[in-house]
């Protein structure tokens, strides 16, 4: 009974320093390398939240634009500016 209690050391093997979080996902090869350096990692979130908001609102403006199709200015235009077009002719 010698030494109970007393905490075993835990030995952890050596990782590569290319890969230092490496768990198996994807987002893991491209650690290292984005976030070595504070601004390399802040302009990544920035372009990429960028990036994401041009996309998200390229595609709600495509659901909203399908959604509502002839009951916009831009689908009933023509019809109120040939109008005044004929009126003014008489």
């Amino acid at each position: 009974m010698a030494g109970a209690g007393v905490p075993v050391p835990v030995r952890f093997r050596y990782l590569p320093a290319c890969l230092p979080f490496h768990s198996g996902y994807p987002i893991d090869t491209c650690r290292p390398g984005l976030i070595r350096r504070n601004a390399v990692y802040l302009t990544t979130i920035f372009a990429s939240a960028f990036a994401f908001e041009l996309t998200f609102d390229t595609a709600s403006n495509k659901v909203w634009d399908s959604f509502n199709r002839g009951r916009q200015w831009k689908d009933i235009k023509h019809q109120y500016l040939n109008k005044a077009d004929d009126e003014d002719d008489e």
